[in-house]
């Protein structure tokens, strides 16, 4: 289970201080598929860069399973059982993918589980496990690949960032049954930041994050009339497709 308790965050420069986050509480029960979604600029990022440690709190706790793990860095949590995948993944010169997957799962991984998981996000492993993860590749390949080393580690825990950024429909579609199988086997707790009608209506819940704080969480259908009515009233809050 995962406890946010008093969660804020803050920014300072020059110009002053932004609250990004405001004192955000709320829990997350395990084997659940939460999708966040709200406004740009609503704090849904930075909330869930918290939760993975990328960001400092300003004051409250995190809490997985009971232990607090508010002062513990990327590398513990993620030992911890917590994998983040980013809206915009980093690249690896000389680094092939079959290498990848194989330091995500934390094993040796046979030539057939690597192709699952390449298959999974859509990608036909012949054409890629043996390329380097670089400039060779596109934002949206390299996007799938990212997606396919977080499915790799079997985390209990899997963040995801915007998972359909610069992925076209067919792969999109792929993804989206990814994301339900896992939920049906009740591998992981599932939380994605989407603005995504096909991935929202996936959700046994959704937050509704804006102005850094939590305004408002439910089922699909105690949700989802709400965010297309400030849609069509004219805050952008998701993509219809």
């Amino acid at each position: 289970m995962l406890e946010l308790k008093n969660v804020s965050y803050s920014v300072s420069d020059d110009s002053g201080t932004a609250d990004i986050l405001k004192d955000v509480s709320l829990t997350i029960e395990d084997r659940k598929f939460i999708v966040i979604t709200g406004p740009n600029g609503g704090g849904k990022t930075s909330l869930a860069k918290a939760v993975m440690g990328i960001v400092p709190l300003t004051s409250g706790q995190i809490l997985l399973d009971g232990e607090d793990i508010t002062g513990l860095n990327v590398t513990e949590r993620a030992r911890r059982g917590i994998a983040f995948g980013f809206q915009q993944p980093p690249r690896f010169k000389g680094l092939k993918v079959r290498d990848l997957l194989t330091v995500a799962a934390g094993r040796s991984l046979s030539h057939d589980e690597a192709c699952a998981y390449l298959t999974k996000v859509g990608l036909c492993a012949r054409d890629y496990l043996d390329r380097d993860v670089d400039t060779s590749l596109s934002g949206g390949e390299v996007k799938r690949i990212e997606i396919a080393t977080v499915l790799a580690r079997r985390t209990k825990l899997m963040i995801f960032d915007e998972p359909e950024a610069g992925i076209d429909l067919w792969s999109f579609a792929r993804l989206t049954d990814t994301f339900r199988e896992i939920h049906d086997s009740k591998q992981a707790t599932i939380i994605i930041i989407s603005h995504q009608e096909r991935i929202i209506r996936l959700a046994d819940e959704i937050l509704l994050i804006a102005g850094g704080r939590l305004q408002d969480r439910g089922s699909v259908d105690e949700i989802y009339p709400k965010i297309m009515t400030q849609t069509l009233t004219g805050c952008n809050l998701l993509e219809v497709d």
